[in-house]
C-alpha cells in the first residue's frame, strides 16, 4: 500500500531530525475552491514538507469497481500534461528530496520532502497531480502490472499475507470495508478507461483535498504560492462519501484459512466504535496495555511465562467508520491454535472482570504521552497529523489537545469497554492453519 519512490539525500531522511516543542503553532485557511490549508513554520532545518490528503479511500469505491484508490496512488506518479510520464519522482531526486504515498480504507496521502528552496516545486507537482494528471489507457496497463506484482509479494506469496483481507470480509457483510485496499484484480482489469477518469474527476478535486505543509516556510510568501498553483483548480461536485451502517455483530463468527505457514495463528477481530469516539480512547489505552513492549499482559504471559506464542499484539484500527480491534497471535512450535485462543481470552477476561492497577495506569499514560509525542517530531509527521486531525475530526489543533482525551481515560473506562465491546458475540476469530500436507 506505499508506492516505494523513497529517494533521500543527506540530511533529508525520514528520520526524525528535531524534537517537538510542547506546541505545535500553525495556520488554517481555506481557498475558494473549497482547498483547506494547513502551514506549520519550524526553521530549525531547512526543509519543507508538502502533502495533500485526498477523502478518498477503499471505502468510497464501486463494488464492481474495487481498488480504485490504491490503484490511483500509483498511477497519479505517471506523469500529468506537464510532467513527462515517469518523470515525477526524477524532479524530486533532481532537487534532493523525497518522496512517497499511501492508501487507507479511508483516504490517499501524496508528500514530498525538500530544501526549503524547492518549496515551490512541490507546489507546483501537487497542483499538477490534482488538476492536470494523465489518465489514459498507456499508464493504466502499466500500473495494472505493478499492483499486480504487489498482490502477489504481499498478499498471495506472503505468509499471512492474506490476513486483513480475510479479516475484514468476515467482519463486514455491508460496509465496504469488506474489501480489501489492494482490491479485485478481475475489477481494475475489467474497467475501462473512462472509468478511471471518472474516478479521478470525481475525488480528486480541492474541495476533497487538505493541502497541509510543514518547515522552513515564510508563511505570508506560502499563502501566495499556494494561490498562485491551487487557486484556480475548479471546485468539484460533493465526493461520494458512503452512509452505510454495518449490522451489529449478535454471534461469533469463525472460520479457518490455510495458508503457506508452518506455525498455526489466531487473529480475534472485535467490533469497535470510530477513531475519535470517547470509548475509542479506552480502547487505545486498553491495546496500549495488552501489547505495547515485552513488558504488556499478551508478551509476557503468553510469549514470556507460557511460551505459547511466538508473537501476539492487539491492533486497534483508526477508522472513520465503526472499525475493529484485532488480538494477533502466531502460535509457538507444538502449540495448537485451540490452546493459543484459550490463553489469549484469559488475558481479555481479566482487564473485563479485574480493574487495572495504579501503577499500570500510570505506565499506560506514560507510554501513550511518549507515543503521542514521537510521532509528530519531523515536519513529513507533522503534515500528516495535522491534515489527518483536519480531515477526520474537522479540528487541527487535535495535534496539541489529544494527549487531553487519553489523560482523562481511567482504570473504570478501561475495564468498561473490555466488557462492552471484548466478547464473544462481538467478534470474528479466524485460525491460520498451515495448508493440509499432501501424499
Amino acid at each position: 500500500m506505499k508506492k516505494c519512490l523513497w529517494l533521500l539525500v543527506g540530511c533529508l531522511s525520514y528520520v526524525g531530525l528535531f524534537a517537538q516543542s510542547s506546541q505545535i503553532n500553525f495556520e488554517r485557511f481555506e481557498l475558494k475552491n473549497g482547498l483547506k490549508v494547513l502551514l506549520h513554520q519550524d526553521k530549525s532545518t531547512p526543509i519543507v514538507a508538502v502533502s495533500v490528503m485526498y477523502h478518498v479511500g477503499s471505502k468510497n469505491e464501486n463494488p464492481e469497481r474495487t481498488g480504485f484508490a490504491h490503484f490511483f496512488e500509483h498511477l497519479l506518479f505517471e506523469g500529468s500534461e506537464n510532467i513527462g510520464r515517469g518523470e515525477y519522482s526524477n524532479y524530486v531526486q533532481s532537487a534532493g528530496g523525497a518522496l512517497n504515498a499511501n492508501t487507507s480504507w479511508d483516504r490517499t496521502y501524496y508528500f514530498e520532502i525538500l530544501p526549503s528552496n524547492q518549496f515551490e516545486l512541490g507546489l507546483w507537482l501537487e497542483s499538477e497531480r490534482m488538476l492536470h494528471a494523465v489518465v489514459d489507457q498507456k499508464g493504466v496497463e502499466t500500473q495494472r502490472e505493478v499492483v499486480k506484482e504487489e498482490r502477489r509479494e504481499r498478499v498471495d506469496n506472503q505468509p499471512y499475507g492474506s490476513l486483513a483481507q480475510e479479516t475484514f470480509k468476515a467482519a463486514y457483510k455491508v460496509h465496504p470495508y469488506s474489501w480489501p485496499i489492494i482490491g479485485s484484480m478481475d475489477h481494475l482489469d475489467n474497467a475501462t478507461e473512462a472509468d478511471y477518469i471518472q474516478f479521478y474527476k470525481e475525488f480528486y478535486v480541492p474541495n476533497n483535498a487538505i493541502l497541509s505543509i510543514a518547515g522552513d516556510i515564510d508563511i505570508a510568501s506560502a499563502k501566495k504560492l499556494i494561490t498562485k498553483y491551487f487557486g484556480t483548480i475548479p471546485k468539484g461536485k460533493p465526493a461520494y462519501q458512503p452512509s452505510i451502517v454495518e449490522p451489529p455483530l449478535t454471534a461469533e463468527r469463525r472460520d479457518t484459512v490455510y495458508d503457506n505457514i508452518q506455525l498455526p495463528a489466531v487473529i480475534q477481530a472485535y467490533r469497535i466504535p470510530a477513531q475519535g469516539t470517547e470509548d475509542y480512547y479506552a480502547i487505545k489505552m486498553l491495546s496500549t496495555l495488552l501489547s505495547q513492549g515485552q513488558s504488556s499482559r499478551l508478551y509476557k504471559t503468553l510469549v514470556d511465562e507460557q511460551q505459547k506464542a511466538v508473537q501476539v499484539a492487539n491492533i486497534p484500527l483508526d477508522l472513520e467508520d465503526p472499525g475493529l480491534s484485532i488480538n494477533f497471535g502466531i502460535a509457538n512450535m507444538g502449540v495448537n491454535s485451540a490452546d493459543l485462543e484459550a490463553a489469549m481470552d484469559v488475558e481479555v477476561a481479566k482487564i473485563r472482570e479485574e480493574l487495572i492497577s495504579d501503577e499500570e495506569l500510570q505506565k499506560l499514560r506514560n507510554q501513550v504521552e511518549n507515543n503521542f509525542i514521537s510521532s509528530n517530531t519531523t515536519v513529513a509527521a507533522i503534515a500528516g497529523s495535522l491534515a489527518t486531525y483536519e480531515m477526520f475530526f474537522g479540528d487541527a489543533n487535535l495535534i496539541n489537545t489529544e494527549i487531553d482525551r487519553y489523560m482523562k481515560v481511567t482504570k473504570e473506562d478501561i475495564r468498561r469497554v473490555a466488557k462492552k465491546y471484548f466478547h464473544k458475540n462481538n467478534r470474528v476469530v479466524l485460525h491460520y492453519l498451515p495448508q493440509p500436507t499432501k501424499p
